[in-house]
């Protein structure tokens, strides 16, 4: 393993052979990167650190209008030959039209917003931070909890908070392997075993039919699909992924009164949706589908499997030595 000063000194050299392997290849140099975000928010806790604040996300929009191209996922890139950018949100929370959406016109940078139409108007959170809320909020809980599940049933302590920690790690992970109305029942059971209702958090909503329609009306947002249950595809029969498929384009569609060519696939990790999910989304009509797995974007990258570099709550200087590090 080599040392810190070591890699330092052999990482800018390793990217110049890269480059230049690049272009002696003919390739597009650089690629393109897409950018995933979540939320433009202060988060605490925030376990999954998918919140990006107000000024560090300024501090980054404005480096990228400065530094590269910013272009639009739905653009046609055969003529990118320069650094270029494209920014995408997932998930469609409210902050996102309250607090991301001013900082991108004011910069200049065009975002495309993917979004769970079976949120939009929904008194309750996102599936995963109820359970944030219920296993990691504020407050006593009992000094252990049972999880009642044929195939997935389980008991754990959770007397101290490192133990909830991992509790909620375990049932987040479980979570992901199974459909909604599966995780509905573990989350009752979480809501009585936590002494709480189903009270959810302001801060926390999702965005309401009425402000999804301000977001898209402005010239720097495309509208994306991103299901209907935020449940990862792959778990899901071919039946139920198509109803998530189809009817969150449809339902897009019919609000928005456009058509809607992008998907985002929920959580979009390599083994979160299949070939059957590839399948659906191009018999839907989609022109491209992102994922979440790290990559760049080349020529021969397929349109439905495109990858993405998820942004952390970086500054200005760290953000900008992350974006080149993206390049390479």
């Amino acid at each position: 393993m080599m040392s810190g000063v070591v890699e330092q000194a052999v990482a800018p050299a390793w990217r110049t052979l890269r480059r230049l392997k690049n272009r002696a290849l003919n390739l597009v140099d650089p690629p393109l990167i897409i950018l995933a975000y979540h939320r433009v928010a202060r988060l605490t806790p925030d376990p999954h650190q998918l919140a990006v604040t107000p000024e560090n996300f300024r501090a980054q929009m404005h480096h990228l209008r400065q530094s590269c191209r910013c272009v639009r996922l739905d653009d046609d890139w055969s003529e990118v030959r320069t650094p270029a950018v494209a920014v995408t949100f997932d998930d469609g929370y409210a902050d996102n039209l309250h607090q991301a959406l001013p900082i991108l016109e004011d910069a200049g940078v065009p975002a495309t917003f993917f979004i769970c139409t079976g949120m939009l108007d929904s008194p309750g959170e996102f599936w995963s931070d109820e359970l944030e809320r219920l296993v990691l909020g504020e407050g006593e809980r009992p000094p252990g909890f049972v999880l009642n599940d044929s195939a997935w049933g389980g008991s754990w302590p959770t007397a101290g908070h490192a133990q909830r920690i991992e509790l909620h790690d375990r049932l987040h992970q479980g979570m992901l392997k199974v459909d909604a109305r599966r995780r509905a029942e573990w989350l009752e059971q979480l809501r009585y075993w936590a002494g709480a209702g189903h009270a959810s958090r302001d801060a926390y909503r999702a965005l309401r039919r009425d402000e999804l329609r301000t977001l898209a009306a402005s010239p720097m947002v495309t509208i994306g699909a991103h299901g209907m249950t935020h449940t990862p595809l792959a778990v899901l029969s071919e039946t139920e992924q198509r109803e998530e498929i189809v009817r969150s384009r449809g339902e897009l569609a019919d609000l928005l009164g456009r058509e809607v060519l992008l998907f985002s696939y929920p959580f979009g990790g390599y083994r979160q949706y299949d070939g059957t999910t590839l399948r659906l989304c191009r018999e839907a009509g989609f022109l491209r589908a992102v994922t979440t797995f790290p990559g760049q974007v080349h020529r021969w990258t397929g349109a439905l499997q495109l990858p993405r570099q998820l942004v952390r709550n970086w500054d200005a200087e760290t953000f900008a030595a992350r974006l080149e590090e993206f390049w390479t």
